[in-house]
């Protein structure tokens, strides 16, 4: 729990860092995750791919990585590795050959269902009833939408 600011001394203190809840929080749902992904075997940032692609079938990596917050350079290699693995394939576009088309082969496609319940469960772990997690599902847009717009 933050407690009253009162002095320049209480800024610097970890308790008072939003940056470091942040951070540790997720690490800790990462941690949550990770037995539910390794039944799918992939990880965490590899299921945030997956969930766009179930979504959207198709995607640029630029797409993807603007909807991840990721650059090229972070995302290339992971998206080499779900290839290795047969879960999307990359092709170039037609229209423009700079562009890299990332969408989901069939084992991709049938992760789907494997992975339909990991939303409900981690809602459950969050210990969190309804309308608190969607509050704070909001707040956390709220915040993210401000960080990236200033």
């Amino acid at each position: 729990m933050v407690k009253k600011l009162n002095n320049e001394t209480d800024l610097l203190k970890l308790e008072n860092q939003l940056c470091f809840l942040l951070y540790a929080g997720s690490r800790e749902m990462t941690k949550k995750y990770k037995p539910l992904l390794d039944e799918l075997g992939v990880t965490y940032p590899q299921y945030l791919v997956l969930l766009l692609l179930w979504e959207h079938k198709t995607l640029t990596v630029k797409e993807l990585g603007h909807e991840l917050y990721l650059d090229s350079g972070t995302l290339t290699p992971m998206l080499k590795r779900m290839e290795q693995n047969q879960i999307i394939k990359r092709e170039r576009s037609i229209e423009d050959e700079r562009s890299v088309l990332i969408s989901l082969t069939a084992e991709g496609c049938s992760l789907k269902e494997k992975a339909k319940d990991i939303p409900i469960e981690i809602f459950h772990l969050s210990g969190k009833k309804e309308d608190e997690f969607k509050a704070l599902k909001e707040s956390l847009l709220q915040l993210l939408n401000q960080l990236t717009n200033t």
